[in-house]
């Protein structure tokens, strides 16, 4: 209460004061409202431009550049100065104080920019009507009593600093519609929260219809004390801590409770500048509103151009070191999810972060390779948060084993380096996917680090019952559900044994990545029932099989096709299952990575996602089994504790299987260049191969090539005719890489059969595609000591060449080279060697005749570059 007491104090010794200025007196001075003139100011540091609205503190050196902005019709000259100040106890110099006559051409056209001195304090604007003698006559109201405008200075920004807060709180609630008190009470909350104020808790308990209107006006709301707002203030004025102002704002010379919840500061402005008036001139404080360069201001009281003619006093901010803003998580054990639509992160603990944009360039940086991902933040308080700017698109990070050991190896953060990051880093919760990712960004000029929050980016996987719990039935129970990371759950539903579903309640549990969910069983009969998990980031719905008993597997479907040694099996948790039986066949899970056999009639596909999909295979050398295809069969599982389930399965049509026969490549195009690969195929050249179908090729069947990683894709089919059946198990193919993938394809492609009701075989290779670069001649000098010249296009396709096989001494071309020339050492007469940027493993060789180099063309032209020998070897 410190300084409400010394506001009421200085009100009290003013009082006098104020009654001699019955304008002032007369208006109300809480209120704000009336537009004034428009100062457009930005601020250079180091090379560096900032618009006012970024610029939190001004230091010595730096360079404000000023203009206002006045109609063309203004009829009233301004005179706008420009004043610094040392304290309030010496005055400053004559040279501290710069006259900017508004009106003049090039003052209008180009403004004025004025270096802030050293020893400077605070810097004040003047707005002033041309008279005689003003400018000398502000610089003598300055000097004669600066801690008068020492202290207008201080309250100026601090009023703006809680005017921006509090319009800021009245324009988010403004946005909820009126009639929704849910609503209306849950972003209240959040702008509380984001902006530490204290709207009145009685607007809540009024008809839905008034409680918008009552948030909005004045009442009993009262601003409170705040992080970083306050600290800024500290810094300003004499670094006492302040209390609730609404005391004092209710006092009769603060108008009675108009507007009273907002007045803070403006208390001592109205009265300090109300004692300042001459004979010529009186002093009006105007709060500035900061939007880029202009600083928008509004007054309390008219403008007078009568004597005493009003001057408009404007603060700029303070000539001190930074503060950054002190950003804090909400809770530090909250996990937020990446994943989920419009990422909110709950931060507090500075509101002029999301009252102002003196906060700038704001990103959350995730640690990970290449030095981590930044991804853009922008300050909501309306959502009570950081909002992500878009979701990231990445690959998820990996999770380290050691997931505490890359904070504890960081280099500890000095007060000094980063004043506004907390002490402690939490470290992401061992066992589960979650990862930190912590808040940067600038506050004005100088860059800060906000705290360290735990995050999720991937949905959480091995869903769960955690210890042990039992559903009974004819009752509410309670579940464990425990995953990799539960921060992306969005709903839980329970599917009963008559396919209803039934929304569940759940919370967060108190052990890492586990949620309590409460499941009402009243009405639900004893049975099979599931947990289907719904997350953020992820279409497909988990699930979690349970009975009277703990259930984790859930099998959903077998997949078993005719003449395959192998059953492909469905569901979550399939850890558990320990074989199949099928009549007398016993399967068994296989191998993760279990090869495909290419060379039988039996593909052996691989699945897509071992937690979701299990591969169960016959005994090695096993021969197919003799199935009937449409033959309903029925599949035993045994789980690793011993109980058993059954699921039905019909036995699917065989896969399609192929094998490679032969293929030839057609060399249209005349080339130097000798591929060494026969499995290389260049780019420009037609592919004509032929296999071999295990069954009867259907007419409508198609052959697939793709890379391996599907950005390269075609389809070869009889009807598009570049597949013709020689006979039903012989089948000749063309492909025409120009065509099918364009001039950038490369790499090894591969190719499957497909079944014309979509059933796809197994994948066996086909070609690697290269591209090769064209060789116009090769020259060499008549002095053999001398490196000969290769003149060709399309180099860049080349990874290197030499004169030997080993290559002991290549030439390597780097990456993006543009020229046309390469140089190397003079070859055999044989030719030389040339590995291809596309196969860099084959060692190819390229004949060119020797041609004698001419005296003109001894040395590269300008448009060309040669390669020299030390360039590193681009893979």
């Amino acid at each position: 209460m410190a300084k409400v007491f010394r506001r009421l104090r200085l009100a009290g010794t003013l009082a006098a004061a104020l009654l001699g200025c019955p304008l002032l007196h007369a208006a109300d001075a809480a209120r704000f409202d009336l537009a004034g003139p428009k100062v457009d100011v930005h601020v250079t540091r180091a090379g560096k431009t900032l618009p006012i609205a970024q610029v939190p503190n001004l230091q010595p050196g730096d360079k404000i550049w000023l203009r206002a902005d006045l109609p063309p019709t203004q009829s009233v000259h301004y005179l706008l100065v420009c004043a610094f100040l040392r304290g309030t106890t010496n005055p400053p110099p004559d040279n501290w104080f710069s006259e900017i006559q508004t009106w003049n051409k090039k003052v209008r056209e180009e403004g004025v920019t004025i270096t802030v001195p050293a020893e400077a304090q605070q810097v004040i604007l003047f707005l002033a009507p041309e008279t005689g003698g003003d400018f000398s006559t502000l610089r003598s109201a300055v000097r004669g009593r600066p801690g008068i405008f020492v202290r207008a200075s201080q309250d100026l920004i601090e009023s703006g600093f809680e005017q921006a807060r509090i319009e800021t709180y009245l324009a988010a609630i403004r946005r909820v519609p009126p009639d929704d008190s849910k609503a209306l009470a849950e972003h209240s909350d959040l702008l509380s929260r984001t902006l530490n104020l204290k709207p009145n808790g009685d607007c809540f308990k009024r008809p839905v219809d008034t409680q918008s209107t009552c948030l909005t006006q004045a009442g009993n709301q009262t601003l409170l004390d705040d992080g970083h707002g306050q600290s800024v203030a500290d810094a300003l004025n004499d670094g006492s801590n302040s209390d609730l102002i609404n005391q004092a704002s209710y006092t009769r010379l603060a108008g009675g409770g108009n507007y009273s919840p907002y007045v803070g500061a403006i208390v001592d402005l109205i009265r300090i500048t109300s004692t300042l008036h001459t004979a010529k001139y009186q002093y009006i404080p105007a709060i500035a509103f900061p939007d880029g360069d202009a600083l928008n201001l509004r007054l309390n009281t008219p403008p007078s151009f009568n004597n005493p003619k009003s001057v408009i006093v404007i603060g700029l901010p303070a000539i001190q070191a930074a503060v950054p803003p002190p950003l804090r998580s909400t809770d530090p054990e909250a996990i937020s999810c990446l994943l989920k639509p419009a990422v909110v992160l709950p931060v507090e603990g500075a509101p002029l972060v999301y009252a102002t944009a003196l906060a700038h360039d704001l990103a959350l940086h995730l640690d990970g390779p290449n030095g981590g991902t930044d991804i853009p933040v922008t300050p909501d308080a309306f959502r009570g948060g950081l909002v992500l700017a878009h979701l990231p698109a990445r690959k998820p990070l990996p999770i380290d084993p050691s997931l505490t050991s890359d904070v504890e190896s960081k280099p500890a953060a000095t007060p000094e380096s980063h004043p506004a990051e907390t002490a402690s880093t939490p470290a992401p919760h061992p066992g589960t996917n979650a990862i930190t990712g912590t808040i940067t960004g600038f506050w004005g000029f100088d860059a800060f680090k906000g705290p360290t929050l735990q995050l999720q980016d991937t949905p959480g996987k091995d869903w769960k019952l955690a210890d042990d719990d039992i559903l009974i039935a004819g009752r509410e129970n309670h579940l464990m559900l425990s995953s990799t990371g539960t921060a992306c759950l969005d709903t839980v539903s329970l599917d009963t044994s008559a396919g209803k579903l039934v929304e569940t309640k759940w919370k967060p549990a108190e052990k890492p990545a586990t949620v309590d969910v409460t499941v009402s069983l009243k009405s639900i009969d004893p049975g099979s029932l599931h947990l289907a998990i719904k997350q953020f980031g992820d279409d497909k719905a988990d699930t979690v099989a349970a009975k009277t008993y703990s259930e984790p597997a859930r099998l959903t479907a077998l997949e078993l096709h005719a003449g395959d040694t192998t059953a492909d099996l469905t569901g979550t948790s399939l850890d558990q299952v320990q074989q199949l039986t099928i009549d007398k066949l016993v399967f068994t899970p296989a191998p993760v990575n279990f090869p495909s056999n290419q060379d039988t009639a039996t593909p052996i596909p691989a699945p897509s996602n071992s937690d979701t999909q299990l591969r169960l295979t016959l005994p090695p050398n096993s021969q197919a089994p003799k199935l009937k295809v449409g033959e309903h069969l029925t599949a035993r599982f045994s789980l690793n504790d011993g109980r058993t389930l059954t699921l039905p399965v019909t036995v699917a049509p065989p896969r399609p299987a192929v094998t490679l026969i032969s293929k030839n490549i057609g060399q249209a195009t005349p080339t130097p260049i000798h591929l060494a690969g026969d499995d290389d195929l260049p780019s420009d050249e037609l592919l004509t191969f032929s296999l071999k179908s295990v069954a009867s090729f259907p007419r409508t069947g198609k052959i697939e090539i793709s890379n391996s990683d599907d950005s390269l894709r075609t389809t070869l089919s009889v009807s598009a005719g570049n597949l013709v059946l020689q006979n039903p198990h012989t089948l000749l193919a063309t492909l025409n890489p120009i065509k099918d993938f364009g001039t950038s394809a490369f790499g090894p492609l591969r190719l499957r059969p497909v079944a014309p009701d979509g059933t796809t075989g197994d994948w066996i290779p086909l070609v690697t595609l290269v591209r090769l670069p064209t060789f116009k001649d090769l020259r060499c000098p008549a002095d053999q000591s001398q490196p000969c010249t290769i003149t060709g296009s399309s180099l860049y396709l080349v990874d290197s060449i030499a004169t030997d096989p080993a290559f002991t001494s290549p030439t390597t071309v780097p990456e993006g080279f543009v020229g046309t020339t390469l140089t190397l050492p003079r070859p055999a007469r044989a030719g030389f060697f040339l590995r291809l940027r596309d196969d860099p493993t084959a060692t190819n060789t390229v004949t060119l005749p020797i041609l004698p180099q001419s005296s003109a063309g001894a040395t590269a032209p300008a448009t060309t570059a040669a390669v020299p020998k030390s360039l590193p070897k681009t893979q």
